[in-house]
């Protein structure tokens, strides 16, 4: 669970939204207008719909201040703030540390931040890099105030940057410094529990629920497509084969696949004789065991039973519901 503090334009949401170990993002920002001209890049497209994740995801955006709490924003593991501190007042900067590190307590908090010594390097910067900063720091005054944050909350921060500035010109530092803070002690469950408010503040501006293999109908439309999808391309390559000893009588004998020539069209899937899919009359059948033994059918259901759950009703089956039927001629 991650969460971005000052989001702006949702930029770095929208790149944390392919790592698939993230099942909750959310964004809050000061500035509405901000987030609801880029909330729409957040949004499912049409293809995690036809091909939807093994994961959960959901992503929310909160209209409100860090100087304030919300028990909207408890439970994370990781908090950024990019480029954010700075643009602070000094009196929601106090606020500020109570916020993320005493009433948050995230795992982790990355915090960046302009590095004033590095402004006489860049051509137009009179003074601030941006016209709503309130203060840039050095190096010295963010270390400092980071160093102190952490001893008060508990944490261990170290020190890194991007921009790294031009040879002969180290002491300098980056173009902007980082701080990554560590929480030292896990959290109890009291402590995360104790005295938090129950009181929201924050306004929800979106939420995204993204389509998951955990939600059961989308897995059951995958199980589907998958069993069909499989269950034709055995039926092809049998097919196949008929027509291939169909001229001669004594190789068409040998029609009703051996395991040994089927086991080689099945990509070498190891099947139990039982297993052998065959044609009766007009009809095909592929035996549920057998669509069950290709890898993402078994990754997707799990168990036959599962298997078996999700596609009744769904799927054409035999008489007795052991394999997949098809009309020799669909």
């Amino acid at each position: 669970q991650v969460a971005d503090l000052g989001c702006a334009d949702c930029s770095l949401l929208w790149m944390l939204k392919f790592c698939s170990c993230i099942e909750v993002l959310a964004g809050l920002d000061i500035c509405a207008n901000v987030m609801k001209e880029k909330m729409h890049t957040l949004s499912p497209l049409p293809v995690d719909y036809l091909q939807p994740s093994e994961r959960s995801l959901t992503i929310t955006l909160h209209h409100g201040s860090v100087a304030h709490k919300d028990p909207c924003m408890l439970g994370f593991d990781l908090v950024t703030c990019i480029e954010l501190i700075e643009h602070l007042e000094e009196s929601e900067l106090k606020k500020f540390p109570e916020v993320v590190f005493g009433f948050m307590a995230p795992s982790i908090v990355v915090i960046s931040t302009p590095n004033s010594e590095f402004n006489p390097l860049l051509p137009r910067v009179l003074l601030y890099r941006h016209p709503d900063h309130k203060f840039e720091w050095s190096q010295a005054q963010f270390q400092s105030w980071a160093l102190e944050t952490a001893r008060c909350y508990n944490y261990s921060v170290e020190f890194t940057g991007v921009g790294h500035p031009p040879t002969g010109m180290e002491k300098v530092g980056f173009c902007t410094q980082i701080g990554v803070f560590v929480r030292k002690y896990p959290q109890t469950g009291e402590s995360v529990q104790s005295e938090k408010p129950t009181e929201a503040v924050y306004k929800t501006v979106f939420k995204a629920v993204y389509p998951s293999l955990k939600d059961e109908k989308y897995l059951q439309n995958a199980v589907i497509s998958e069993v069909i999808f499989t269950a034709q391309i055995i039926k092809h390559r049998l097919m196949s084969k008929r027509k291939e000893y169909g001229d001669n009588p004594e190789r068409k004998s040998k029609c009703q696949p051996s395991m040994d020539c089927f086991s080689d069209h099945l990509g070498k899937l190891v099947v139990e004789e039982n297993m052998e899919p065959f044609v009766s009359g007009n009809e095909v059948y592929i035996p549920l065991t057998t669509i069950f033994s290709f890898p993402k059918v078994n990754r997707l259901c799990g168990t036959f039973e599962k298997l078996c759950k999700l596609i009744a009703d769904k799927v054409t089956l035999s008489s007795d519901g052991s394999a997949v039927m098809f009309n020799i001629e669909q």
